[in-house]
């Protein structure tokens, strides 16, 4: 599926002046769920496809697809883990999405995110992402993801957009498509990228990360 496809098959996805906030940015996306055509993972792709093509470069990580042993070993110096975690390194805009179970975000991303040295995410815009079967599940965005990122040195926190089930429809091609709501939403957080801040140093290698304990 090609990106510009995402805008022209929805015209509530809307353009707004988003794109020049993020030339010569390098943006990274998450994907924290451990299915293949998530909900969630939907909605990181339209997050992706409202900034590609003005970046300087955009890189996809799809934690169900890195070696699996590696990842729940915390071997930080596995070669895909490490173009994994450079990648975070070097990012400028970090996206992360994750489905919501039983008030708490993927396993998939907590075992990723411990991989993430101290102050990996200072410096960088981050925009949290999350699906889940009701909208009772949304403060789990507060009390369990950002704290987290807060540790991991988040200070640029944009708005998080929470999606319910209901609100991405499935399609035949798509996945599954945002209602116009959504999209406003997920547009407003966005725009929090006018705040950016001037591009970070670049964080060193990410292959020294410490092993959990």
């Amino acid at each position: 599926m090609r990106r510009h496809d995402i805008d022209s098959r929805n015209p509530s996805f809307r353009r707004r002046p988003i794109a020049p906030i993020v030339q010569g940015m390098d943006i990274v996306s998450i994907s924290g769920s451990p299915a293949a055509h998530s909900r969630s993972a939907a909605l990181l792709r339209w997050a992706e496809a409202r900034l590609a093509g003005d970046a300087a470069s955009t890189h996809h990580i799809a934690l169900r697809e890195l070696p699996a042993a590696a990842l729940l070993g915390a071997h930080a110096a596995h070669p895909v883990l490490r173009v994994a975690l450079e990648r975070v390194a070097q990012a400028d805009v970090v996206l992360i999405s994750t489905p919501i179970y039983k008030a708490a975000y993927s396993g998939l991303l907590k075992v990723f995110l411990d991989l993430l040295p101290p102050d990996a995410l200072r410096g960088k815009q981050v925009l949290a992402l999350a699906t889940g079967g009701s909208p009772g599940h949304l403060l789990a965005l507060d009390y369990s993801l950002k704290p987290v990122l807060n540790a991991l040195g988040a200070r640029h926190l944009l708005d998080a957009v929470y999606a319910t089930d209901s609100q991405l429809t499935p399609h035949e091609t798509l996945g599954h498509v945002p209602d116009a709501a959504l999209v406003e939403r997920l547009e407003r957080s966005l725009l929090g990228l006018f705040e950016l801040p001037t591009p970070h140093a670049r964080m060193p290698a990410m292959h020294e990360a410490a092993r959990p304990s």
